[in-house]
């Protein structure tokens, strides 16, 4: 049974109590339970994806992404340093596991089944099914677990040899007879077989073993070991105390008569530079093992976050939908420096005299796991309007990333650029962050590497390496670049561009660059070579600028490969043109036509709520006077079918919060659909009161009178379906009557 705490009886209590950490661990959500910190670089999460044929999905028989899944049913650990709602498998690692009776190191023999799960902002637990309680809570970089034993023999495992990452090899000491030290390698996120890393971690239990070691698997060996009877198998390492390297290697703890409810904790410090930075963020951030207080101290930074929006009415679903996405927009990015400053150069790949180390400047804080082609739709928008200070330090980072190796940010993650998905995301990021008013970073260098993946030829640009087309005709052909499994994705790439080069448009307008504003609105306008009258719908064209045919504007829905798109059909990519809605209209035909076009979409099951090139599209109704209504029935359609207080309650992978800050805009009643133009679209909220409470203490309330309501007046005045971002931050009222 999950439970999860949860306010039945009064707002009034801590808005921690309305978020189900389980809301999207099934359906693909690819969330976990786990504890963790707001945008902390820690997390712990049980570990239930391998081992036994009691679970529905394994990650070793199929593609897997996620630590936890619903379904499952066989605990293997905790995994410590997480990603959640991706969809490529990586981290994930550092598995710690309680067990009784001898020491026993496979996995498939001393995993258990468990019951009575509980998730909190900050807090995890489960029975297991041998008789052990096991907790977790974290800070923002270490991790601290206790374990309740049944008494008799009892064991703490380190497992090093599996996870979700496709790299192997790791190293660990003992230092003392209560402390490990050591290294794994990860990487390879999404089929990027160079983009590997470290993770450093310190690990202690609190109580001192009656023996301790290690464990490795052997190789299978024949003729020259045939008389080794490790060999194939789990060999125990009780009277060794050097360190110990390989790539299925772990450490165990055993103690031989623990009392009935006796505890043991764990604590585990990590960092990205070094095993000595690991211990002194470990000591720093947990001087003591004192579990209540660490938990505590989670709970009320998780409380202080979350706060930051209160709402009333709703269902209690409905609020458990709002407080679950909200505390999912703040699982990613993560902090990457360490307690003294220090954080890995990005793609550090030759010896230099600075150790491939940086150092951030005091007050501010490196950021990473920047998935962009996901969250420069809406999650940044959210970290600007609600923790701008967070937002500032996420841009400071991505121009910290240029300048240490020539290029912006598409996916990096710990320090390795995956070039995963399409586009220049990180342009909308940035210009977008300007144009609402943060400016503590230095733009000119961001606007220098702007140019940089605008201009540079294709052979020499990493960022869009098919350019050469794009800048020459207007578009990017068919079979013109191909870069991975997924195949062509010519039209998926160029509307990427198209967006990036409108925000860069508007960027470089703002900075007194006229020239440069409109060369790249000129471009941002290509998406109409595409346009095909005879479909209504873009459809992707060879370099003789013919057609592709024979052409179904379906093909491509449920993530399977079509020519021209990714991850989607050419409906899904059709009006992924927020910059230019009434210019496309135009090109339909008029407004009407726009509408109908639009509203087919919806009505024949074309929309993919699952997936981010069409999130926008019920936005763009409001774009239109007369068809606003569109948006607001929309869009409730969508959070009633696709947005759920259950483990499904997320329609596809999250993808490091952007599903999740879907909803949360959507819900609030403001949605921002354009990126670089600092606007949002208004659409009825959900509940009968929201206030949010703006990070120079001004409040803005939205509110609505009736669930049908229609009439929207901002400060008592009509102003439309469309609010400036510097409107918002005056706070005043929202209202629907």
């Amino acid at each position: 049974m999950k439970l999860f705490v949860l306010a039945l009886l009064t707002a009034a209590l801590n808005v921690n109590e309305w978020v189900n950490p389980f809301i999207g661990t099934s359906n693909f959500g690819a969330c976990n339970p786990g504890a963790v910190m707001p945008n902390g670089m820690m997390s712990v999460s049980p570990f239930n994806v391998m081992g036994s044929s009691l679970n529905t999905w394994d990650k070793d028989s199929r593609w897997w992404s996620t630590p936890y899944v619903e379904e499952n049913s066989y605990f293997t650990g905790f995994s410590h340093v997480n990603l959640s709602g991706v969809g490529c498998p990586e981290l994930g690692s550092l598995l710690t596991m309680p067990t009784t009776g001898p020491v026993q190191v496979d996995y498939h023999l001393y995993g258990t089944e468990y019951k009575d799960e509980v998730a909190h902002p900050g807090y995890y637990a489960v029975e297991l099914l041998s008789g052990i309680t096991a907790e977790a809570t974290a800070t923002l970089r270490t991790s601290l677990e206790r374990y309740t034993f049944p008494g008799g023999e009892g064991n703490i495992l380190l497992n090093l040899g599996e996870g979700l990452t496709n790299e192997s090899g790791a190293t660990v000491r003992r230092v003392s007879a209560t402390e490990v030290e050591g290294s794994k390698l990860m990487g390879t996120f999404c089929y990027n077989r160079n983009a590997v890393f470290p993770i450093y971690f310190v690990l202690r239990v609190s109580k001192e073993p009656d023996s301790a070691g290690y464990w490795k698997k052997q190789r299978s060996m024949s003729a020259e070991a045939a008389w080794d009877a490790d060999a194939g198998k789990y060999k125990l390492y009780g009277s060794y105390a050097r360190e110990m390297s390989g790539d299925d290697i772990g450490c165990w703890f055993h103690y031989d008569n623990l009392a009935p409810g006796e505890k043991v904790t764990v604590q585990m410090g990590v960092s990205f530079v070094s095993v000595e930075n690991a211990r002194k963020n470990l000591e720093a951030e947990q001087p003591a093992p004192d579990f209540d207080a660490i938990r505590s101290r989670a709970d009320a930074t998780w409380a202080a976050h979350l706060g930051r929006v209160k709402v009333e009415g709703g269902t209690d679903d409905e609020r458990t939908v709002f407080y679950t996405a909200l505390y999912h927009t703040l699982l990613h990015p993560n902090v990457l420096n360490d307690v003294n400053g220090e954080y890995p150069l990005m793609e550090y790949g030759a010896p230099a005299a600075d150790g491939g180390v940086g150092h951030v400047e005091p007050g501010h804080n490196r950021y990473t796991v920047f998935s962009l082609w996901d969250t420069y739709r809406n999650v940044h928008q959210l970290m600007t309007l609600l923790w701008p200070d967070k937002q500032t330090d996420m841009v400071r980072s991505m121009i910290g990333q240029y300048r240490e190796w020539g290029w912006m940010p598409k996916w990096e993650l710990y320090g390795r650029e995956t070039w995963t998905m399409e586009g220049d995301p990180a342009i909308c990021v940035i210009a977008d962050t300007w144009l609402r008013g943060l400016r503590d970073y230095d733009i000119q260098t961001a606007y220098e590497a702007f140019l940089k993946s605008a201009d540079t030829p294709g052979a020499s640009n990493r960022m869009r390496p098919d350019v050469d087309p794009y800048i020459a005709q207007g578009y990017v052909p068919l079979n013109y670049f191909s870069a991975d499994f997924s195949g062509d994705n010519s039209v998926s790439h160029a509307l990427e561009y198209y967006v990036a080069d409108y925000a860069l448009s508007c960027l470089a307008k703002d900075l007194g660059r006229p020239e440069d504003a409109e060369r790249f609105l000129a471009r941002s306008l290509g998406y109409r070579h595409y346009y095909d009258p005879e479909f209504k719908c873009l459809r992707p064209r060879y370099a003789d600028g013919s057609f592709l045919t024979p052409f179904d504007p379906e093909d491509g829905a449920d993530f399977s490969n079509a020519p021209g798109f990714h991850e989607g059909s050419a409906w899904n990519y059709t009006f992924a043109v927020p910059h230019d809605v009434k210019g496309y209209a135009a090109l339909m035909g008029g407004t009407k036509a726009f509408v109908s076009n639009l509203q087919h979409v919806f009505d024949e099951g074309l929309y993919d709520p699952a997936n981010e090139p069409d999130i926008v599209y019920p936005y763009l109704f409001s774009r239109f006077k007369g068809y606003e209504k569109r948006t607001w029935e929309a869009v409730e359609k969508i959070l009633q079918n696709h947005y759920k207080n259950a483990p499904d309650g997320i329609p596809g992978n999250d993808d490091t919060g952007t599903m999740s800050a879907w909803a949360v805009f959507s819900m609030l009643g403001l949605y921002p659909d354009c990126p670089a133009d600092p606007s949002f679209t208004l659409t009825r909220p959900t509940f009968t009161k929201a206030q949010v409470t703006l990070p120079d203490g001004k409040v803005l309330t939205v509110s609505r009178s009736a669930a049908k309501a229609s009439r929207v007046r901002v400060n008592g005045q009509n102003k439309g379906f469309r609010l400036r971002h510097e409107d918002v931050l005056k706070g005043g009222t929202i209202t629907w009557k």
